[in-house]
């Protein structure tokens, strides 16, 4: 199968989650002997319009990433690609609206891939773009609520998650210094306070703590933890290599979510592979509690007093290093799911 990648932006661009997220299908599209061309705009230093590498060929349709100039000349990029499918991303709107316009007049069908709104972009594009798609994948049902507002058809919207190594967790050694987990990028959307104040309410209890990742908001949250008196029993690791993250949630009873924005949360879906059991905050621009509902080994909480409670209650469950129930997020599986997603879309089913 040719599948044509249409992403103003690639990673060498500056990486961000929905980048990573779609060179890692490009590239495991790859492995498996399809043929992969990302159309982007160049980043990439020379005179030349195109390179190879890790089995995906990058092609620069413009030279400079401008939307409007970018959509003008895709047309034609993708009548030389002659893809069986467009895989397509929504930000900026721009360049999927004239792949979906190209994919009419060539009848090829174009997939897009949902990450999130960005405040830059038009709401009046979104809905058009939502609307013209063949089909729409998205992270989380959170997602493709929005998507469904924006106009998709039900139907042609699916969730398609982010995914894990699933052989790491299982490979990963064990460090199991601490009972409580936080782990993402410290941002003003981490909410933090949330965790601390609910260990801080089990002062009289014997438990040790930690919190992975880094980010403009540490200093302050580190701060916070001195002012309730625990930062003694709270150790900031900052960003961990992958292999480590993994060792400590094998050896992590509980994780804890309370970021009030997470298109996905990925750090959490490590977590509850590796065992833990998740008390996630529930936040309406969160689709965190997505992971955790309907699961033995995961609590929904709206305060720090109720995430105390929680921490309490789940003590009498089994520590695990591995929670089997996860292999279906295994990169290998996901991207199963995104190769049946074209094929329905070719077979017009």
């Amino acid at each position: 199968m040719r599948v044509a990648f249409v992403s103003l932006f690639a990673p060498g661009h500056g990486d961000t989650s929905a980048r990573s997220r779609t060179r890692r299908i490009a590239r495991g599209l790859a492995e498996r002997g399809h043929d992969v061309v990302w159309l982007c705009a160049r980043w990439w230093g020379g005179d030349h319009d195109a390179f190879e590498d890790e089995g995906i060929a990058y092609r620069s349709v413009t030279a400079e990433p401008s939307p409007s100039a970018f959509a003008a000349r895709l047309p034609l990029a993708l009548r030389r690609v002659d893809p069986d499918v467009v895989h397509a991303v929504n930000t900026p709107p721009t360049p999927g609206i004239a792949a979906t316009v190209a994919g009419t007049l060539s009848r090829t069908p174009v997939i897009v891939d949902w990450w999130r709104d960005h405040p830059a972009d038009s709401r009046r594009r979104y809905r058009l773009l939502a609307r013209r798609a063949d089909a729409v994948t998205t992270p989380s049902r959170t997602t493709k609520t929005r998507v469904r507002e924006y106009g998709a058809a039900g139907e042609d919207v699916r969730v398609l998650p982010e995914s894990i190594d699933f052989d790491l967790v299982e490979s990963a050694g064990v460090d199991d210094r601490f009972d409580a987990v936080y782990a993402r990028r410290l941002d003003r959307h981490a909410n933090v306070e949330t965790f601390l104040l609910g260990l801080a309410e089990l002062r009289d209890r014997d438990w040790t703590a930690a919190v992975v990742g880094d980010g403009p908001e540490r200093a302050r949250i580190e701060s916070t933890a001195s002012d309730l008196r625990i930062d003694d029993r709270v150790s900031f690791l900052g960003d961990l290599p992958l292999r480590e993250r993994v060792e400590l949630f094998k050896g992590t009873h509980v994780a804890v979510a309370t970021a009030t924005w997470e298109t996905f949360a990925t750090d959490l879906l490590w977590a509850l592979a590796c065992g833990c059991v998740a008390l996630v905050e529930y936040q309406a621009d969160s689709s965190a509690h997505e992971l955790v509902e309907g699961r033995q080994r995961g609590r929904l909480v709206t305060s720090p007093a109720e995430l105390a409670d929680e921490f309490v209650a789940v003590g009498d469950l089994d520590r695990k290093a591995v929670e089997r129930d996860f292999a279906s997020y295994d990169h290998d599986a996901v991207l199963d799911r995104v190769v049946d997603a074209y094929r329905e879309l070719l077979n017009g089913e």
